[in-house]
C-alpha cells in the first residue's frame, strides 16, 4: 500500500504497504498455500495447482478470496483479466484492508460496462475509517482480452501522500490483508446505477494469476525484526522509495491527463465547505 511513511501508489502492479515493523519476508506465489475463499461457496475456485484464480457472480450470490497473512509493507503483484463482453453492474474489485470501524483501506475497483464501452477504473482511499477520496479512469487498451497488471501496465495512475503534518490522517500503524471480490453493484456501478445486470448472461467470471507478494508479514503483533533501516531480510529498493522517478512522475501526468474522468478533489459539490486538505497539495 505504501512504500514508505511518506508516499501510497496505487497501481495495478505495484501495490506497497507501510513500512512500520513485522516479522518476516513473505512471498506468496500460490493461491492454495496463501489465500482461501472468503464467501460464494463454489463460485470462487482455485486451478491450476494454485496458480490460478476465478471468481464468479450470479443472480444469487458472487464471490471473494483473501490473504492469510497481514501485510505492514509489501510490494503485490498480480495479473486481473476482467469479465468481457456485456459486464454492466459487476464490480470487481481488489484490495487491501485493515480491520476494525476505523479501517486504513485502498480500493481498486473495475467497475463493468456495457459492450463496446470501456471500464471504470475506480480508486478509494480510507485512513482512520474516513474515505470519500475517489479518482476514476478510463482505461486505454481492453482488461478483457487477456490478463493485464495493476500499475496498469506499467504506469502508475495515483499517488497518496503522508500528510499528517497538516492533520490528514495516514495508513502507518495497523496491518492489512489483501482481498479481491467479485459482486452486483448494479445500484450504482454503471452509469450512476442506470443500466442494471444482465443476469441472462450469467455466471459473469474475473480470473487472476501471476501472483506475488514481496514484503514483511504482521505475526501475532509482534514488532520487533522489521523495522525500517534495521530489516537485513528485504532486499530491494522499493521499500525505500519516498517519490516517484521523473519518468514516473511523467507516466503519471499522462495517465491523469488523458484518462480521469473523476477526481473527488475537484468535486466542490460533495464539499460544499471545502476541499479535503490534501488537495491543496
Amino acid at each position: 500500500m505504501s512504500t514508505s511513511s511518506n508516499i501510497t501508489l496505487i497501481m495495478l502492479y505495484l501495490i506497497p504497504l507501510i513500512i512500520l515493523s513485522c516479522t518476516k519476508l513473505a512471498f506468496a506465489t500460490n493461491f492454495n498455500r496463501d489465500f482461501h475463499i472468503l464467501w460464494g461457496n463454489d463460485r470462487g475456485t482455485i486451478l491450476n495447482n494454485g496458480k490460478v484464480l476465478m471468481l464468479s457472480l450470479d443472480e444469487h450470490s458472487g464471490s471473494g478470496f483473501q490473504s492469510h497473512s497481514a501485510y505492514i509493507f509489501t510490494r503485490i503483484d498480480v495479473q486481473i483479466k476482467l469479465i468481457s463482453g456485456n459486464s454492466a453492474g459487476t464490480v470487481t474489485a481488489f484490495y487491501l484492508g485493515s480491520e476494525g470501524d476505523k479501517r486504513d483501506e485502498i480500493d481498486i475497483e473495475f467497475l463493468g460496462n456495457l459492450t463496446g464501452d470501456p471500464y471504470t477504473l475506480h480508486t478509494n482511499v480510507y485512513t482512520k475509517g474516513e474515505g470519500s477520496r475517489e479518482q476514476q479512469f478510463h482505461l486505454w487498451f481492453d482488461p478483457t482480452s487477456s490478463f493485464h497488471t495493476i500499475y496498469v501496465d506499467g504506469k502508475p495512475i495515483r499517488v497518496f501522500r503522508n500528510l499528517e503534518s497538516i492533520g490528514v490522517p495516514y495508513m502507518n500503524d495497523v496491518p492489512m490483508k489483501m482481498y479481491a471480490t467479485l459482486w452486483n453493484g448494479d445500484q450504482w456501478a454503471t452509469r450512476g446505477g442506470t443500466i442494471k445486470t444482465n443476469w441472462t448472461e450469467a455466471p459473469f467470471k474475473a480470473w487472476f494469476r501471476n501472483y506475488k507478494g514481496r514484503g514483511c508479514v504482521w505475526l501475532n503483533g509482534n514488532q520487533s525484526d522489521c523495522s525500517l533501516g534495521r530489516s537485513k531480510t528485504v532486499k530491494h529498493d522499493w521499500y525505500k522509495q519516498k517519490e516517484l522517478d521523473l519518468s514516473s512522475q511523467e507516466m503519471l501526468k499522462w495517465v491523469q491527463r488523458n484518462y480521469m474522468v473523476h477526481n473527488y478533489c475537484n468535486d466542490h459539490n460533495r464539499f460544499p465547505n471545502g476541499l479535503p486538505l490534501e488537495c491543496a497539495h
